[in-house]
């Protein structure tokens, strides 16, 4: 049977990934600015750096850099792009229409990542393929929801 993880690192990089998961679905399920909402939006945000920078490390499935490295580096970005305008004195309302489309894209990114891990474990199929099977399935059923939402964003943040 193949080892599903096979370091400390690896173990490290799951257990902060699934709490990751968990946070960044409760935020996004939440009512928005509540004082849970930021407080579990903490959690979220800490564990995904934490996430990201332990992807940096793992070169199991490729044995070099390879595409979740570079996802891991777009996660952080993402992350960095919905809370800097969370971050900026005297937030106008537009910036926080940004700041929710990063972060449902943040945790779109890492179910996708996911569904991606665990579909290049299944024994003889194309690694790349699954790739992309996953995170375009992830995306775009995430893409379909938030698109639904924005009427919503913006009548609440126009």
């Amino acid at each position: 049977m193949y080892d599903f993880v096979n370091s400390s690192l690896g173990w490290f990089h799951l257990t902060t990934a699934l709490l990751a998961m968990l946070a960044g679905a409760f935020v996004l399920a939440t009512h928005k600015g509540t004082k849970r909402h930021k407080q579990i939006g903490y959690i979220y945000i800490v564990s995904m750096i934490l996430v990201c920078a332990s992807a940096m490390g793992i070169y199991r499935l490729t044995g070099s850099f390879g595409i979740f490295h570079i996802t891991a580096i777009v996660g952080f970005l993402t992350l960095a792009g919905g809370m800097i305008p969370m971050f900026m004195k005297n937030v106008e309302r537009k910036y926080k229409a940004v700041h929710v489309w990063f972060m449902y894209y943040s945790v779109l990114g890492l179910y996708a990542a996911f569904a991606s891990e665990l579909s290049v474990r299944i024994p003889d199929r194309p690694f790349y393929s699954m790739v992309g099977i996953a995170t375009g399935t992830i995306f775009g059923i995430g893409t379909i929801f938030i698109l639904k939402k924005e009427n919503i964003w913006t009548k609440y943040f126009g």
